[in-house]
């Protein structure tokens, strides 16, 4: 690395000079060659353009030949995504050239099999809005009848990644791009730290099992604590994880190499041990419960929007939830929906590959109960799970989402290359370690710009999206916009495969699809029981 270079090229060129000067003078070439490294070493340190070549002067060079070359096993490691998944190339190509402002249109049409099983496309209008007289910047405003700080966001966001997990440059340029494009931060669940506050970006507060940043010494939750934070100028709202995608079910991990004594502070715990948060929380144990504690933080916030995440598991849980709502008459700002196949840390590989609804499942059966039960008008919805492209995020509006969270196209756009090493404290460009020797290639100021323009471009095009629908709103998008390949011959819309439900149906008859799922859910208990139905 850095340090070793310095040392490895000093003693390289004076070995090499007294080879010249005393043995033979043809080591003058030798010679030459090594300065010229030598100084092309010191270039790549002091250039803040590229993380792998600052990190690793001349040798990080090589990422960019095999960039160009591209063999099918650097294939392999660049498309896949933190836990392994495929990342479509176009995709990820797409994120790298609109953070970096580079031209991102695609010569010879798509590079997509629009034959193949599973490939997706939305309808376009032979009458197509002007772009210019769209609104550019489309926001949501959170915040129901109970909350007196209503926040207008972004549609488009940064999704909960916590510092422990990330390294402080990673959030700081995180938080100073959503500075610049007016868009919110989330900070995960290890707490606020003095980098997500730094840079002035508005901040989205997630509160965990582990109650990291409000917890007591025994791991309980310290409303002193919460309230402390939760009264911050940037902190606009507070999310509740109850799950998230990587490995609903299971709290997380933060190994003992990332936890600093500076980590350790933030999250009130011992340094340099090993994390692990709990897999449920200990301030409820009913979804009535969880009802009454969402409302308890939104009046010591000062009125602020408080919501929960949840990655669908049991669909009588959450029904559950909302049975809890509509009986005590209180109800969250907002509901963030994650999938299963989210995730940028180091999940089981069980828990990220088999456990939990993927997005468009959970954010299509959300959206259904809080529409048929009519209190979809009290909750504003937030979608996350491998979202990085415009189309995504018209997709997942189109099954209900107000508004959109992005972690793995975020990372990559403050230089994270997949390395899939996030989980060992040794990511070579910067990303996810704690290691000051790599931290160092990553510098805030090339990459908060970054952020923000591969927000501002991202957000443009589902604008254009819109308008190339001959829609002027995302409240007008629907279901029948989406189209899905199921095989050659069959081509359905999102409707067909997501069947939507009228304003206050179910309070009618419940579909039968969701029938047993409302029997056995009760608004004190979790799990799938048999202990009541909506009349009890």
């Amino acid at each position: 690395m850095r340090k070793s270079f310095v040392i490895g090229s000093t003693l390289l060129l004076l070995v090499t000079f007294l080879l010249a000067r005393y043995l033979n003078p043809n080591w003058y070439v030798v010679l030459f060659v090594l300065l010229v490294l030598t100084l092309v070493g010191y270039y790549d340190m002091v250039q803040t353009k590229h993380s792998v070549m600052r990190i690793y002067p001349v040798f990080g060079r090589l990422r960019f030949v095999m960039e160009e070359l591209r063999p099918k096993i650097y294939q392999y490691f660049i498309e896949s995504d933190i836990d392994g998944r495929p990342l479509n190339r176009i995709d990820r190509s797409t994120i790298y050239q609109r953070a970096k402002r580079e031209n991102d249109t695609m010569p010879f049409g798509t590079q997509l099999d629009v034959y193949s099983e599973g490939y997706e496309w939305m309808c376009h209008s032979i009458a197509p809005k002007d772009f210019n007289l769209l609104d550019h910047n489309p926001r949501v405003v959170v915040g129901n009848k109970d909350c007196k700080q209503p926040y207008s966001c972004s549609i488009y966001n940064i999704s909960a990644m916590s510092y422990g997990a990330l390294s402080a440059n990673a959030v700081e340029a995180m938080n100073a791009g959503a500075k610049i494009g007016g868009f919110a931060h989330n900070t995960g669940e290890g707490g606020i730290s003095s980098h997500h506050l730094k840079h002035g970006g508005d901040v989205i507060w997630q509160i965990g099992t582990g109650y990291f940043g409000c917890r007591t010494p025994d791991g309980n939750f310290d409303e002193q604590l919460f309230r402390e934070k939760a009264h911050l100028p940037q902190v606009k709202m507070i999310e509740v994880k109850i799950s998230q995608g990587a490995k609903p079910g299971h709290g997380g991990i933060l190994p003992a190499s990332k936890n600093t004594p500076e980590i350790a502070a933030i999250r009130h715990i011992e340094p340099h041990t090993v994390v692990a948060s709990p897999p449920y929380h200990k301030a409820f144990s009913t979804p009535r419960e969880l009802v009454r504690f969402v409302q308890h933080l939104r009046e010591v916030s000062g009125g602020k929007p408080v919501g929960f995440k949840l990655c669908i598991g049991h669909k009588s849980e959450f029904i559950g939830i909302c049975k809890a709502m509509v009986e005590l008459d209180l109800y969250p700002d907002f509901i963030t929906v994650d999938g299963g196949e989210g995730g940028t840390g180091a999940a089981p590989q069980e828990f990220s590959n088999y456990v939990g609804a993927p997005l468009l499942d959970g954010l299509d059966f959300v959206h259904n109960v809080l529409t048929g039960l009519d209190i979809r008008k009290h909750i504003k919805i937030f979608a996350s799970g491998k979202i990085t492209s415009g189309f995504h995020v018209i997709r997942a509006m189109a099954l209900g989402a107000d508004a959109c969270y992005s972690a793995r196209a975020m990372m990559m756009a403050v230089g994270c290359i997949q390395a899939l090493l996030c989980n060992t404290n040794r990511c070579p460009v910067g990303v996810a370690t704690q290691d000051p020797r790599l931290t160092v290639g990553l510098v805030v100021d090339d990459k908060k710009t970054r952020v923000a323009n591969f927000h501002k471009s991202t957000v443009e095009s589902v604008v254009e999206l819109l308008g190339a629908s001959g829609l002027d709103s995302r409240e007008n998008i629907t279901r029948s916009h989406i189209y899905r390949r199921i095989s050659l011959q069959s081509m359905l819309t999102y409707e067909e495969i997501f069947p939507s439900y009228a304003v206050g149906s179910f309070l009618k008859e419940v579909p039968v699809r969701y029938r047993s799922d409302f029997e056995h859910a009760h608004p004190d208990h979790w799990g799938y029981t048999n202990v009541g139905s909506w009349s009890n």
